[in-house]
């Protein structure tokens, strides 16, 4: 791809996610962290209803009555995009690969956290760290992410999301947003689930974990194509399949709504917050109403 092919597919997708926030998105993505903030903004006689944990002991002593500090609550976030590019993100069976899906997605996200004036990170992933870039605004950082998001090459192929969160529970020093995007085909079975769970219960303790699970049409149901050779893009493993058997593709079909029944179990017990989204379908609707859930929580 040349430099001119780049900047082409780069503003391309600006264009795109500049619609969709302006039309959809603007402001609608909430941390579930209303934290106080580091602002002080008055001090008042105590009412019922407020956090009796914002008292201000001294004056209250003083003046024989209770008085409370309030904050003005932090507006300024760190939204982090957590991007699995692994060989198994390269496959689309329609228009577009799980990859390019997760770009959409996560310059949506990007473009919406710099309308509201938050900083916006990237991390790109595989089974190791494959390129970091800490928080910052401003467009041409966001431009700088896409970019990368689209042209980056990853040396390894296989996909290991406890490293991934590991490296972030490790470099994220404030409250974050994170959202990992991925396509959990290698995340679950054995020992594995523990292990991803386990770190995703641990980020999410401390951060605003958002898992985004990527997927497409044609690994949930086999066509009647005959013979079939299936390769595991991450391991190499070939598997030969007669996929104009109806068993061969009804057992295709239930391992995978076995595989997926686990995966939403898992989140659940670790309580986070999960969307589905599939490569044939339009992602925006799904982001807007979670999000307006997620506001409707928060005024709860």
């Amino acid at each position: 791809m040349t430099l001119s092919d780049i900047l082409a597919s780069v503003r391309r997708v600006e264009v795109r996610t500049n619609r969709l926030v302006n039309d959809m998105m603007v402001g609608a993505y909430l941390s579930r962290f209303k934290g106080r903030g580091m602002d002080f903004e008055e001090l008042r006689e105590y009412m019922p209803g407020d956090d009796v944990r914002n008292i201000d002991w001294n004056v209250t002593n003083r003046m024989g009555r209770p008085f409370v500090k309030r904050y003005r609550e932090e507006r300024e976030l760190s939204v982090v995009l957590a991007v699995d590019v692994s060989a198994s993100s390269a496959f689309g069976s329609l228009r577009r690969t799980k990859r390019e899906f997760a770009v959409e997605i996560a310059a949506t996200l990007a473009v919406s956290a710099a309308r509201s004036s938050d900083k916006v990170a990237l991390l790109l992933f595989s089974d190791q760290m494959e390129l970091y870039i800490p928080p910052r605004k401003g467009r041409r950082h966001i431009l700088r992410i896409v970019r990368e998001m689209l042209t980056f090459e990853p040396k390894h192929r296989g996909t290991s999301i406890p490293t991934a969160m590991t490296f972030l529970n490790h470099v994220l020093r404030r409250r974050a947003i994170v959202f990992l995007l991925t396509d959990f085909l290698h995340s679950f079975g054995e020992s594995a689930s523990r292990d991803v769970i386990q770190e995703l219960g641990l980020i999410n303790a401390h951060h605003d974990l958002v898992c985004l699970h990527l997927h497409d049409p044609r690994e949930s149901e086999l066509p009647n194509a005959g013979l079939l050779t299936v390769e595991d893009a991450e391991t190499g493993e070939l598997l030969e399949l007669d996929s104009g058997r109806t068993g061969v593709r009804e057992q295709f079909a239930r391992t995978n709504a076995e595989r997926l029944g686990e995966l939403d179990r898992a989140f659940n017990r670790a309580g986070v917050d999960t969307l589905s989204f599939s490569t044939a379908d339009n992602f925006a609707p799904v982001l807007q109403h979670f999000f307006e859930t997620r506001r409707g929580r928060r005024r709860g």
